[in-house]
């Protein structure tokens, strides 16, 4: 069985940091397995708690502050569905490990 990174070592992770050589075989089952696009969009929610927080506790009306806060969260979840591949690829490469080969769909 693979080893887990531990919780400090996720959030480092899911905010771009690198992870140990003894963790690439989790890296590689994250970004490759079948779900991998579900754990990145959910790794940009992640991501995105901080700004939509602070978001949240500027002075204003509630609802600006809350499609503001929307917008945000739109705005990087579509960046991370349509770039998913070239995210993928790039945390792959940072961990010293080859692309998955691609299918033509």
């Amino acid at each position: 069985m693979t080893q887990r990174p531990n919780p400090l070592q996720w959030l480092r992770y899911t905010f771009g940091g690198r992870l140990p050589p003894r963790l690439h075989g989790w890296v590689r089952h994250d970004l490759t397995d079948a779900d991998w696009r579900l754990r990145e969009l959910l790794r940009v929610c992640v991501q995105i708690t901080a700004p939509v927080v602070a978001i949240m506790c500027l002075p204003g009306p509630l609802e600006i502050r809350a499609l503001t806060a929307a917008l945000v969260v739109c705005g990087a979840l579509f960046v991370a569905a349509a770039y998913g591949d070239e995210l993928r690829d790039r945390r792959l490469r940072q961990h010293g490990l080859p692309k998955p080969p691609r299918r033509d769909d």
